[in-house]
């Protein structure tokens, strides 16, 4: 395990509150092939801190890559709805231009 993933994980467990590490610490999974444990930590981000808007683009993404595309299109518009409440518009246009891909890949494969 790199040094930045155990200091990732260090802060994770010293401050369990805060998403901002946990976010950081499941993107470093990703890049080591960990989706399960990214799924973890995204799910509880998601869940603990449905406000950390963030979340929900990589969330869905990971859905997506796991063919579990009706979670994905449902994360999307969770977070289309966040990023709406937060008056995000950076961020809702990037989920929304995820789903509409989303949604289109789905209509060819079927």
């Amino acid at each position: 395990m790199s040094s930045r993933i155990s200091t990732l994980a260090k802060a994770v467990k010293e401050h369990p509150e805060d998403s901002f590490y946990k976010f950081t610490l499941a993107l470093e999974m990703l890049k080591i092939e960990q989706p399960v444990k990214a799924r973890i930590l995204f799910e509880a981000i998601r869940n603990d801190d449905p406000e950390y808007v963030g979340v929900y683009y990589h969330l869905a993404k990971l859905y997506s890559e796991l063919n579990e595309n009706k979670k994905a299109l449902e994360t999307y518009k969770e977070g289309i709805k966040v990023a709406e409440d937060q008056n995000d518009q950076h961020t809702k246009s990037e989920l929304s231009a995820a789903l509409l891909n989303l949604e289109i890949e789905m209509e060819e494969g079927s």
